[in-house]
């Protein structure tokens, strides 16, 4: 396999990269030579965040992919939110660093086992959550993000029978907060289930005026001991927001890097996860890097192919989502 061939199937070749290079610089040259556009997560490292376009959650990242001018959008994420970015924009070119960067979340739900699944609750709507491939949504009524998913159960009619996966904690926090009875698949992100109540304890009790900010994707038992739980989106605002000075943050390590920019004289903690894992970082994340980003960019691959025809079945719950999202001004 010949080097262009390796990037292209893998996206993490190691091909020479001048050392001298500035690869800001490099990458700001490219983007407008191609006319691209860089979408990244919070969840990716500092150096990509810095260089984006837009940061945001998965809302807002789908936002920018339904309405960008650029010929190219470069999604510094993993697979399933460059695969929304092709549903949305089937006829732009979209490249993600590294093929590899997937989702534990969205591996948690085979498509063919969640329509067998679907399949034995005929009189319900199905809403999924954006972590999750392109076939999965093509099963689905409406898609929804963390920052959406309260207000759009709360849309439907209140005798409306509704599947919700595949985060099954974020299942559980939208069910109780809206009151509804909801059928949930079993699914959950690595990342968000392996924070330690016990240590997060121990931290608070270091920092005993410390604000702890959850992500819903977390366990019940982490999101009974948090002061806001929300989408990093609304986790970001809340800290910004709010006159503490001390922040313990239950989810991806990524953010700190936007919340410490935002807010220098404020201090943010990562919530600490169980003894058996070192950090609180997404493996599939942080697979992206600025050298990656560069040669994506460079070289045009690694593509993102969606096939057409789940293209077209997978796009109507995504345009539901923000339709909604739309006339409720989120």
């Amino acid at each position: 396999m010949d080097i262009f061939e390796e990037i292209k199937t893998n996206g993490f070749a190691d091909e020479y990269i001048d050392p001298s290079l500035d690869l800001f610089e490099e990458i700001n040259k490219l983007k407008k030579e191609k006319n691209a556009v860089v979408l990244a997560h919070y969840y990716q490292e500092g150096d990509i965040q810095d260089i984006a376009d837009y940061i945001g959650d998965s809302l807002g990242l789908s936002q920018q992919a339904a309405k960008t001018d650029a010929d190219i959008i470069v999604f510094a994420g993993v697979h399933f939110m460059a695969e929304t970015a092709k549903i949305l924009s089937p006829n732009k070119k979209v490249l993600l660093p590294d093929l590899k960067a997937g989702c534990s979340l969205a591996d948690s739900c085979p498509p063919h086992l969640f329509k067998k699944f679907k399949e034995k609750y005929p009189d319900h709507l199905v809403i999924t959550y954006v972590n999750c491939t392109a076939e999965l949504k093509a099963l689905s009524d409406i898609v929804c993000t963390s920052s959406n998913a309260v207000q759009i159960v709360e849309s439907l009619p209140k005798d409306q029978k509704i599947i919700f996966g595949p985060d099954k904690n974020l299942g559980a926090w939208v069910a109780k907060k809206t009151g509804r009875d909801l059928v949930l698949w079993n699914g959950a992100c690595m990342v968000h289930e392996i924070f330690s109540r016990e240590r997060i304890s121990k931290l608070k009790e270091r920092h005993p005026n410390a604000k702890i900010l959850a992500h819903p994707e977390c366990e019940e038992t982490i999101l009974q001991m948090a002061d806001y739980i929300g989408s990093t989106t609304g986790i970001l605002k809340y800290a910004t927001n709010s006159p503490a000075e001390e922040f313990i943050v239950a989810t991806e390590s990524g953010i700190l890097h936007q919340m410490e920019k935002d807010n220098p004289s404020k201090k943010f903690f990562p919530a600490p996860p169980n003894n058996t894992c070192a950090c609180n970082d997404c493996p599939h994340m942080k697979r992206n890097t600025l050298e990656k980003l560069y040669l994506c960019m460079k070289n045009g691959t690694p593509e993102i192919d969606v096939p057409m025809d789940i293209i077209e079945k997978a796009v109507i719950p995504i345009e539901r989502m923000l339709e909604i999202s739309a006339r409720l001004g989120l």
